[in-house]
């Protein structure tokens, strides 16, 4: 062999990198494919609103979406929640990928800021609001969702509490709004508030431990009140109507308690 011959090509492919225990997995694990059905969920909410709205125009009906199918989009939003608890737990206990975090976060985008801001646009402007002020609020839902989502994926892990009330909470709420169904320019006044809130300072503790059953058997029962509601079952309304109350109370007066907590601690 002549020494031009042994040469290192310098054009030639550089072998691929062996993989060692440090090197993440960029292989999908189970809690991955869960992070993926929740974006799927997401964009099924988004495909039954367009749907619906498609033929609430077609027949030139007025007035809110048909009752079904604001409760098919509001459960699959729900679906995804209890998807998105479920991702970091079974991440936590057999492992995830390197992919898991930004796998979560793209997600999240697509089910808890791009599918609730549909949600706001859809009901705002079939609510007879001007064009563009149900935009505006969907525009603000969607960069919330994901402000927040970047500035979570920057803090430090391990801390007690959300800073901002979580995006999962927050599509939750944007949800129980339009069930609620007020004038349509309360209810924009509404999401706004709960878009500031996304991206506040104010302080949400992170369901742990026996927490995570109790957010997914809420969350297990508003699928059941949804679907009782849009079935017409006697008392569906009040039920439904109460439970979105609770939820907006909820998001509301829960920074409040935990400042008061740590107040009484400190003292």
């Amino acid at each position: 062999m002549t020494p031009t011959e042994n040469a290192v090509d310098p054009d030639a492919e550089a072998p691929p990198p062996a993989e060692t225990d440090d090197a993440p997995r960029l292989r999908l694990g189970v809690a991955d494919y869960l992070t993926l059905g929740n974006a799927l969920c997401g964009f099924l909410a988004v495909w039954a609103l367009a749907m619906a709205q498609a033929g609430h125009l077609a027949a030139g009906a007025e007035g809110s979406l048909p009752r079904a199918a604001v409760a098919t989009a509001g459960a699959l939003l729900l679906t995804a929640s209890a998807l998105d608890v479920l991702d970091g737990r079974i991440a936590r206990r057999f492992g995830g990928s390197g992919m898991g975090a930004e796998l979560d976060n793209l997600a999240d985008v697509i089910s808890f800021g791009f599918a609730p801001a549909f949600f706001v646009v859809t009901w705002g402007v079939l609510s007879g609001g001007m064009n563009v002020l149900p935009v505006l609020a969907g525009g603000a839902v969607l960069t919330a969702a994901i402000v927040r989502l970047a500035r979570f994926s920057c803090q430090a892990p391990g801390t007690d509490y959300f800073t901002g009330l979580p995006s999962p909470f927050g599509a939750m709420a944007i949800v129980t709004v339009v069930l609620l169904d007020p004038p349509v320019y309360g209810g924009l006044a509404a999401v706004l508030l709960i878009s500031w809130l996304m991206v506040s300072r104010m302080e949400y503790p992170k369901p742990r431990g026996k927490r995570i059953y109790a957010v997914l058997g809420a969350i297990g029962v508003a699928v059941a009140l949804l679907a009782a509601w849009a079935l017409g079952v006697p008392a569906g309304d009040v039920l439904i109507y109460l439970m979105s109350a609770l939820v907006l109370l909820f998001i509301v007066t829960i920074p409040f308690y935990v400042l008061a907590v740590r107040r009484a601690n400190a003292a």
